[in-house]
C-alpha cells in the first residue's frame, strides 16, 4: 500500500477532529485549519490510491 494513503487519512481525519472543535468554540481560525488539512488529506489519500491502482494494473 501506498504511504499516501495512509498519512493522506491521518491528515483528514486530524483535519476533521480540528473543524469541529474550531466549530465548537467558534474558533474560525482553528476550523478552517481544519478544513485545509481535511481536503489536503483528501487529495493525498486518493494520490496514493492512484498510485496502488497504477502499479496493480502494471502487474
Amino acid at each position: 500500500m501506498d504511504k499516501n494513503r495512509e498519512k493522506g487519512a491521518k491528515r483528514e481525519l486530524k483535519g476533521t477532529i480540528n473543524e469541529v472543535v474550531g466549530d465548537l468554540t467558534d474558533d474560525r481560525s482553528q476550523e478552517m485549519k481544519g478544513k485545509l488539512q481535511k481536503n489536503v488529506g483528501e487529495l493525498q489519500r486518493e494520490w496514493g490510491e492512484q498510485r496502488d491502482e497504477s502499479r496493480q494494473t502494471r502487474h
